[in-house]
């Protein structure tokens, strides 16, 4: 299920190609087809989900017809995917990231996993919904993120914002002074930002410092006062938790790094020197002191154990796993009717912050919310900048071998739309909204829904014609309800150029 043909989609029996940001409408039809023939396991939702006779009521006018008319999928092919999954009792929901980059991205994921409950999916070996194993693992990163030194005074600002930020937006800035100063470590938010035009505006103030450490000279080093060569992956000690998988993993230094390339670690110990906070607890410890007492503090084995051992497995028991034992609620129950705003999360903002985006239009049960920036008559189009292939993250696109693979960057436009405009394949197009425009190459293609445009990256903005990338069209407005950049969610208008 996605919204464009991509090599995945190839590799599927069924393919399901939708419309941007109507998951939760094929999700909600599915399930009142389970209950409509039967596939709802109720006496699985007796036991483990709080309101399953509210769930389907609410689902009664949720058909394939109503369906078919949001996500631009065939009422046959609704009926289909949701006999598929009813039938097949070991159904395993694999749930990614794409379609939450979306300002109903939170609703979409919830009603996904709504289905695996209808179901009774998780009852089963391979059978289930998975979005994120993160809190299997349970390391004590306390001492190592100086949790008990916290000043609850000094605000956090929201990362996806900071060409707000930096351009002195009131509410981005929490209505307090302007930020005058960044250390920047792990991103490079000159090209991966939204807003990109706020963004470069803010990064050339002249009032304004930027130290900038590194592994390659990108975009937001180029802007920096100072760049601080850092560290690879196997010029210091590191520790990793799988991703997709259920292992704890060394990363142990196997060469030493040039001179004057610095990990992470030894920058923020030469701060805390500087601004006389050294003798802090956590604080004179090499990378693997770090590890050995992480791993100490949280009951796992010793540094040399797991160099020994290769990794650790952290898979939970599978009553455990498939909740079994019961949901992480009070009353062991899966919600149906989520509490939006109370639930714990792994990114929720800290509470000071409050609930982000539009929390009072998220639903009472699942369903279909149009909180996403739907095409209009001066922006006829859907944009998503979903990843591509060979860029993993903008670090991969400062690499040769990766950008040759990946060719430029090129804009998907069905044969239709292409028709409509008298464009050709790789023709020059302008695509445009209220936050800014770019010209870009047109790759012609029945990959993408007629309306629906996609520009897979992310290449640095200096690779595009104008030295201008596709997130200046993204933006910046918080996702209900604990924010985040909505990155597939774009209307724009097309020209050519």
């Amino acid at each position: 299920i996605d919204i464009y043909d991509n090599p995945t989609m190839k590799q599927a029996d069924m393919a399901l190609i939708l419309k941007p940001g109507t998951d939760a409408a094929l999700a909600c039809a599915a399930m009142h087809i389970a209950f409509r023939d039967d596939y709802a396991d109720r006496a699985y939702m007796a036991k483990f989900a709080d309101d399953p006779a509210g769930l389907e009521a609410h689902l009664k006018d949720k058909t394939p017809e109503w369906a078919s008319a949001i996500t631009g999928l065939s009422v046959e092919e609704i009926e289909a995917f949701a006999r598929h999954v009813g039938e097949t009792k070991k159904t395993y929901f694999r749930l990614g990231y794409g379609f939450t980059r979306s300002r109903n991205g939170a609703v979409s994921m919830h009603a996904a996993l709504s289905l695996a409950a209808v179901l009774g999916s998780w009852q089963y070996e391979g059978g289930g919904a998975f979005h994120s194993n993160s809190d299997i693992f349970q390391l004590n990163k306390a001492e190592l993120m100086g949790t008990a030194m916290v000043d609850p005074e000094i605000r956090m600002l929201d990362q996806s914002q900071i060409g707000r930020v930096l351009t002195g937006d009131a509410e981005a800035l929490r209505h307090r002074g302007p930020v005058d100063a960044l250390l920047i470590q792990n991103t490079n938010p000159v090209n991966v930002a939204p807003e990109q035009r706020l963004v470069k505006q803010g990064f050339l103030r002249n009032d304004l410092f930027v130290a900038v450490h590194e592994q390659f000279m990108t975009e937001t080093a180029e802007l920096a006062d100072i760049v601080l060569p850092a560290t690879m992956f196997v010029e210091h000690d590191d520790i990793y938790r799988g991703g997709g998988q259920s292992h704890i993993l060394l990363g142990p230094k196997l060469v030493d790094a040039p001179p004057l390339v610095r990990t992470n670690l030894f920058v923020i110990e030469e701060l805390a020197k500087r601004l006389g906070v050294a003798d802090r607890p956590g604080f004179g410890k090499t990378e693997r002191e770090h590890i050995e007492r992480m791993l100490y503090v949280s009951g796992k084995p010793d540094f040399d154990t797991l160099i020994e051992d290769k990794w650790l497995d952290c898979q939970p028991a599978f009553e455990d796993a498939h909740y079994l034992n019961g949901f992480a609620h009070p009353d062991g129950k899966f919600r149906f009717k989520p509490d939006w705003e109370g639930t714990p999360a792994p990114n929720k903002p800290p509470a000071k912050l409050g609930s982000l985006g539009p929390v009072k239009s998220l639903p009472v049960y699942p369903d279909q919310v149009d909180l996403i920036e739907t095409a209009d008559a001066e922006h006829p189009f859907r944009l998503a900048t979903s990843p591509a292939r060979n860029f993993l993250n903008s670090t991969f696109a400062e690499t040769k071998t990766s950008r040759d693979k990946e060719g430029r960057p090129e804009v998907m436009v069905n044969p239709s739309d292409a028709l409509s405009l008298d464009l050709m394949d790789g023709d020059v197009v302008q695509l445009g909204n209220v936050r800014g425009e770019l010209r870009i190459h047109a790759k012609i293609t029945d990959a993408v829904k007629p309306g629906v445009l996609v520009a897979e990256g992310l290449w640095p903005n200096k690779s595009h014609l104008d030295g201008e990338g596709i997130n200046v069209l993204t933006g910046a407005d918080p996702a209900a309800p604990h924010g985040g950049a909505a990155f597939h969610d774009n209307k724009v208008w097309m020209r050519k150029a």
